[in-house]
């Protein structure tokens, strides 16, 4: 873990993700490797994830590699099934739509129900690592608050909008076994597998068997 994550500041109860974005994403991934990315028909993709109980130099050590592993890729938010890995836990390094960044990590994430009022759909384009090349436009609320634990087990909440709310329950639904293709009507995931089927993805992928 970067120093900076275990001395977080909290604001009404909610992690500041926004400070020291580039140094704590780097300190990361430098002691992290990055892996190949897992994609859809892999059966870890496709179930919920395990509870992380143990918060020990092996989850620090994998939440490194996942710092790497979404950078080499490109991406803006990862989880671990994603690598392979059958554990509660996403990273991510994602901007909301006022450019501001955001650097975390949350371990067995749970999203917040949001009241009637709060349910502000945003139908924009929405992608994923494990189903590389291929978009399609999917309706979330452009709020997410999602509490779980820190990289130490203690309990954090975590917040965003526009994009980084997308992003946010776009990796807890990976961690219960669910991809953005899944709530997808049954034409436009054909669609998209189709799209991932004629592209060539832009990094290393385990390809199923």
């Amino acid at each position: 873990m970067a120093q900076q994550e275990t001395d977080e500041q909290i604001n009404d109860g909610f992690v500041v993700d926004t400070e020291d974005c580039e140094a704590r994403e780097l300190a990361h991934r430098e002691r992290g490797t990055a892996r190949p990315i897992t994609v859809v028909g892999n059966p870890v993709l496709h179930k919920e994830c395990k509870d992380v109980t143990e918060f020990d130099d092996k989850l620090a050590a994998l939440i490194d590699d996942m710092f790497a592993s979404q950078k080499a890729a490109e991406g803006v938010g990862l989880a671990a099934n994603q690598i392979g890995v059958d554990l509660k836990v996403f990273v991510y390094d994602c901007p909301d739509d006022d450019g501001v960044r955001h650097t975390g990590v949350v371990v067995n994430p749970v999203l917040q129900d949001l009241p009637a009022d709060r349910r502000v759909l945003d139908d924009s384009n929405e992608g994923c690592l494990s189903v590389p090349t291929a978009y399609a436009s999917l309706a979330r609320p452009d709020y997410a608050e999602v509490h779980g634990q820190d990289a130490k087990g203690n309990p954090i909440k975590v917040r965003g909008t526009g994009y980084f709310a997308r992003c946010l329950q776009h990796e807890t639904d990976h961690l219960y076994g669910y991809l953005y293709i899944d709530r997808l009507s049954k034409r436009d995931r054909k669609d998209a597998l189709r799209q991932m089927a004629e592209g060539t993805p832009r990094y290393e992928t385990v390809p199923n068997d």
